[in-house]
């Protein structure tokens, strides 16, 4: 670590210890210390899914609601191996000390990702205090949709072949309708995904975040080729602490940028407000 990243390390500190609310904005690249894997670009999605890559399957590809009409076994073999990979990972350490720093100010912390993986509930985070702006793994809707039902997935249990990264039947269905179900995430390309269940917790942030005069901003693994979670923390107004390994630049005045990756930079910060 060098100087100048113990020195911004220090301001985020300073800015904390003033502050009496938490705004979390994390990305994909939070769970990497968790083992998670990076679907930066194809080649780091292959990685993840050589069956795809043997196939010339791209991610936008398999991430589309399309597939679910095409070739519903590949499309749910795709989502029920993350499926079961999510509910078998156990968040890193850095997740409970954002939930610490949070827990000491006065309004306490609300998180916004674009993350699926449920990851910020197994840390133990407030259900009602986190917003999933591209919606859950951990629930269903139905692929028409026949209405606006948003189901929980704890039913299903994938059985995926890694050699063909196809799911085993029975695929999920609808309760209301039999036709099949999807796991209730906004895909590339996608008119049918339904987003009430995360339109309800955008309103909860708007509710918190008018309670909040001294929000501090704390970005963790969230690039530019997915800007949602960008966008809004720079939209705040706020203090903002950049942290990512490749992409920390922050524009002049807006805050404090730190590469590091998630952990390693969130342990450090600790020891600095401690």
């Amino acid at each position: 670590m060098s100087p100048d990243d113990d020195a911004a390390l220090a301001r985020a500190a300073a800015l904390l210890r003033e502050a009496d609310g938490l705004l979390i904005g994390a990305g994909a690249g939070i769970g990497v210390d968790s083992g998670l894997p990076d679907f930066r670009g194809d080649h780091g999605f292959w990685r993840a899914y050589p069956a795809l890559a043997t196939a010339g399957i791209r991610f936008i590809e398999i991430a589309n609601p399309h597939g679910f009409d095409t070739h519903p076994e590949l499309a749910w073999g795709f989502y029920g191996h993350r499926l079961a990979l999510y509910r078998n990972t156990v968040p890193h350490a850095g997740f409970a000390i954002l939930r610490d720093i949070g827990a000491r100010l006065s309004h306490g912390a609300f998180v916004f990702t674009s993350n699926v993986d449920g990851q910020f509930q197994r840390a133990g985070f407030d259900l009602e205090r986190i917003v999933e702006c591209h919606g859950s793994i951990h629930h269903l809707q139905c692929t028409g949709p026949c209405g606006d039902a948003i189901w929980p997935a704890d039913t299903v249990d994938p059985l995926v072949d890694p050699a063909t990264c196809l799911m085993a039947p029975p695929l999920p269905r609808c309760p209301h309708c039999g036709r099949l179900a999807r796991p209730n995430i906004l895909m590339f390309g996608d008119g049918r995904w339904l987003d009430d269940r995360t339109m309800r917790q955008y309103e909860r942030l708007e509710r918190w975040r008018r309670h909040v005069r001294n929000v501090v901003v704390v970005e963790l693994g969230a690039g530019t080729d997915v800007p949602s979670v960008r966008r809004l923390c720079e939209a705040q107004r706020a203090p903002l602490v950049r942290i990512n390994p490749r992409e920390p630049h922050v524009a002049a005045g807006m805050g404090i940028g730190i590469p590091l990756g998630a952990l390693a930079a969130l342990q450090a910060l600790r020891a600095s407000l401690d």
